[in-house]
């Protein structure tokens, strides 16, 4: 396998995030889908008592509804599982690539994606009812480092193996 092919999985989630990113909020509320599917109104005595700030937001059962306090965490988690792939699919196509040795591939591997999720942020800041925030960045870093964190315990233990 040509070895700059590799380069497509970073390239095609990427893709993938751009047009997640360009959908209106509307387009990708999950509240109805969990109402309608699932009855989540039994988890309210278990989260009612949970309350903090985010972006501006009260995020509580209490504001939000079961299924909009659901939601909040379905979407938070996205973030960090979509720049945790993203960042993984960055180590692969480089050390696939040879470019540069394991440690320097895992850090480059990082800076792409850190930079990849303040860009999406950006973008999301010209996309109808979305608004750009930071603190989904951290959120994005943060999965970019739990894979670098992975990568690197792999690695160990592959390495361990072998002797």
């Amino acid at each position: 396998m040509n070895k700059h092919l590799y380069w497509l999985l970073p390239i095609c989630w990427m893709g993938v995030i751009f047009y997640s990113s360009h959908q209106p909020y509307e387009d990708q509320d999950v509240r109805p889908l969990l109402s309608n599917l699932f009855n989540v109104d039994f988890l309210e005595p278990y989260l009612s008592w949970i309350s903090f700030s985010y972006h501006n937001s009260n995020v509580s059962v209490e504001q939000l509804g079961v299924a909009g306090f659901l939601e909040f965490f379905i979407r938070k988690g996205a973030h960090v599982t979509v720049f945790l792939v993203l960042c993984s699919f960055f180590y692969i196509a480089l050390r696939k690539s040879g470019l540069l040795v394991r440690n320097k591939t895992m850090i480059l591997s990082l800076i792409l994606t850190v930079i990849y999720a303040i860009s999406d942020e950006v973008h999301q800041g010209f996309t109808p009812n979305r608004t750009p925030y930071a603190g989904d960045v951290l959120l994005d870093s943060f999965g970019a480092l739990l894979a670098v964190v992975g990568i690197a315990f792999f690695n160990r233990i592959k390495q361990k193996r072998r002797y």
